[in-house]
């Protein structure tokens, strides 16, 4: 549960399909003049370099946003935040989903990141130190247990994890669930992974039984490399705002043009 170190995937095609909807979603929630909360419950370091070598090892960032960040338009909030990360951090950077929260999002929105990772925890407590952000370094459900409903009580929240714990599958829906008793307001958003074998299909199943109007979005690509299993990306969304179908429509169509 603890080896997991985002840096070897930042920026492939699945953070490309993650990203653009999160920071379309922020974007529309700030349209509105009133404050929201952001919880993220498996945050990462924040911010990453896509010329380390971990990043250049694996070839997912060049087989990813690479290639398809031509595709999003100057004026998309995604690629808005590609472009403040970088004019931030180095020509280099890759904003994870904390850093790209912190970017569209306003001194009046309160932010709550969770990482258990002591590495990827230092990392993300030093890279958000200017960014207003609370930081836990704690397991994500229980924070969000701990913490809904917020205040204030308009938010999203992200639950990105590994999924190396196979037992995920099972949990997390019992887990959105228990969150959406206490917070039935809260735009949850959950990422999976699609893998050979199919291993999200009975999570999906409990989650459309109970989240008859949640929307989904899966969007399908190559193998970054020779022998990787994920061939897709997911998501999941309660409580979807108003245009995110549209929206998400839009997204199949530009991984359409990256096959």
């Amino acid at each position: 549960m603890l080896s997991y170190q985002h840096l070897y995937h930042a920026g492939n095609l699945a953070d490309v399909q993650k990203h653009a909807v999160l920071a379309w979603v922020l974007d529309y929630l700030t349209r509105k003049d009133k404050p929201l909360t952001y919880i993220e419950t498996h945050a990462g370091r924040g911010v990453y370099d896509l010329s380390a070598d971990e990043a250049v090892k694996t070839g997912e960032a060049a087989a990813g946003i690479a290639l398809a960040e031509r595709l999003f338009p100057a004026d998309h909030p995604y690629r808005q935040r590609l472009d403040e990360a970088r004019a931030g951090y180095g020509s280099q950077a890759y904003p994870g989903s904390p850093l790209i929260a912190a970017l569209g999002l306003r001194e009046t929105d309160t932010i709550h990141l969770a990482e258990l990772h002591p590495q990827e925890f230092a990392a993300l407590k030093a890279a958000a130190k200017d960014w207003g952000a609370h930081v836990h370094q704690k397991d994500g459900f229980e924070l969000v247990l701990a913490l809904t409903p917020p205040t204030p009580r308009r938010g999203l929240m992200l639950i990105d994890p590994s999924w190396e714990v196979k037992a995920d599958y099972e949990a997390i829906p019992r887990h959105m669930a228990n969150i959406h008793r206490k917070w039935n307001v809260g735009i949850l958003v959950l990422w999976y992974p699609l893998l050979k074998g199919g291993a999200h299909g009975p999570m999906l199943t409990a989650l459309a039984a109970a989240f008859p109007e949640g929307l989904r979005h899966e969007v399908r690509f190559p193998p970054a490399r020779e022998g990787h299993r994920m061939e897709g990306s997911g998501l999941f969304v309660v409580n979807p705002p108003y245009g995110l179908a549209e929206e998400t429509a839009r997204l199949t169509a530009m991984f359409k043009e990256l096959r």
